[in-house]
């Protein structure tokens, strides 16, 4: 091996071998660095999101406190500041889940005036869809009441909820929505819809339903009769609920005016009151 002399040290033909070697080094650690975040970013984004995870996410998105308040003030003659309330009720042992939920007026939380089960679940694999909503009656609805208000341990049991489920009334079935629109979630009750004699002549009923980002909800329910004449429900388009502060719905010092209509009119065409 040949050695060469010191005066060729700082020399502009030769450089420094430990430079060098650094040099290379660090180049290598670069290059790993990029090869392994590459791959982990490669499989994030082609890691599929699961039958399950379509569920869970419109499950999450259900549940929690939503007023329909915004929408009031902007058209006070078709619809009302309802609030919309619901939790984790039970776990289904084949991984469905079931949630309470309740609606009421924003000056009455604590009375609702329409209480179901929800079971949410993927939809079955031979079904054009992602997740399936079902709604069902509650057995003794009136236990039930400010469900999701109360501790846990002032609440029914999962096992009792379960026992508790009653009268299927109808199924949802939701895709994700394409690229580029507002929802994440979309999707109806079939054409048909469901066996409905609420009010006003009704043979049916269908629903709509939204799951919209930042947990929001557009719901829209309506009657009809056999000709196909729409009987009962708001006819402007679904109830949109957003997330609220806790705190916006005890504020009554902040009143919304409903005059310009008679409150029994109104309700008698709004959608939450029917079934």
């Amino acid at each position: 091996m040949c050695t060469g002399s010191d005066s060729g040290l700082g020399s502009d033909s030769k450089s420094d071998p430990d430079s060098n070697g650094w040099s290379r080094a660090r180049g290598a650690v670069l290059k790993s660095l990029v090869l392994v975040g590459g791959a982990l970013l490669l499989r994030r984004l082609t890691k599929s999101t699961t039958r399950w995870d379509h569920a869970r996410i419109v499950a999450e998105s259900l549940n929690g406190e939503k007023f329909s308040k915004e929408q009031a003030v902007r058209d006070p003659d078709n619809y009302f500041n309802f609030r919309w309330l619901s939790c984790p009720a039970a776990d289904m042992v084949d991984g469905s889940k079931v949630l309470y939920f309740e609606q009421a007026f924003w000056r009455t939380p604590h009375k609702p005036f329409r209480q179901r089960f929800f079971m949410v679940k993927p939809c079955a694999k031979e079904l054009k869809c992602d997740v399936e909503v079902s709604t069902y009656a509650i057995r003794d609805a009136e236990e039930y009441k400010n469900f999701c208000d109360r501790p846990r341990d002032q609440r029914p049991q999962p096992e009792e909820v379960i026992g508790d489920i009653a009268e299927h009334l109808t199924t949802i079935h939701l895709k994700r929505c394409e690229r580029g629109k507002r929802c994440l979630y979309e999707g109806s009750t079939p054409a048909d819809g469901f066996p409905n004699s609420w009010q006003n002549g009704a043979t049916y009923c269908t629903s709509e339903l939204a799951v919209l980002k930042n947990n929001e909800i557009h719901a829209w329910d309506r009657g009809f009769d056999d000709d196909g004449n729409q009987v009962w429900g708001v006819k402007g388009g679904p109830y949109e609920f957003k997330p609220a502060p806790s705190s916006s719905f005890n504020d009554v010092l902040n009143p919304l005016s409903f005059a310009s209509q008679p409150l029994g009119k109104r309700i008698e065409g709004s959608f939450v009151l029917q079934e």
